[in-house]
């Protein structure tokens, strides 16, 4: 991703990230997801029936926090807004699934929907602690 400095683009390869959304009742609400970094932006993909695909599609305000699991003074914040684009053929769940060993059609229900969630940066803080 463009934004993020090169002194934490590994992080961008970590396993899991901390998505933040805020719920109906104003609150955040944290969930761990698993995700792919592009050119310009972080994306997911989520299931439509998921509480935080719904507050997305209300409220796009997101942060997605990444914390280096070796060491964890170091980290990085996307904070951003979410654009939500339909996966009904799963391209991009099967890109997903591919990064992480699994296929994520046997994670959804019959009749339940995948999106792309990709968050857009407004604000990359990447924090080092250790210096």
């Amino acid at each position: 991703m463009n934004q993020v400095p090169e002194s934490h683009q590994d992080l961008l390869d970590s396993p899991v990230a901390t998505l933040a959304t805020i719920g109906p009742d104003g609150r955040p609400q944290l969930s761990e997801v698993w995700f792919l970094a592009e050119a310009d932006s972080v994306a997911i993909s989520l299931n439509t029936s998921r509480q935080k695909t719904r507050n997305l599609m209300v409220r796009p305000q997101s942060c997605l926090f990444i914390l280096d699991l070796e060491d964890p003074r170091r980290y990085l914040e996307i904070r951003g807004d979410a654009d939500l684009t339909p996966d009904d053929d799963y391209t991009f769940a099967g890109r997903v699934g591919e990064k992480y060993g699994t296929n994520l059609r046997d994670h959804d229900r019959p009749g339940e929907r995948r999106v792309v969630v990709r968050i857009l940066p407004r604000r990359v803080n990447a924090v080092d602690m250790r210096r």
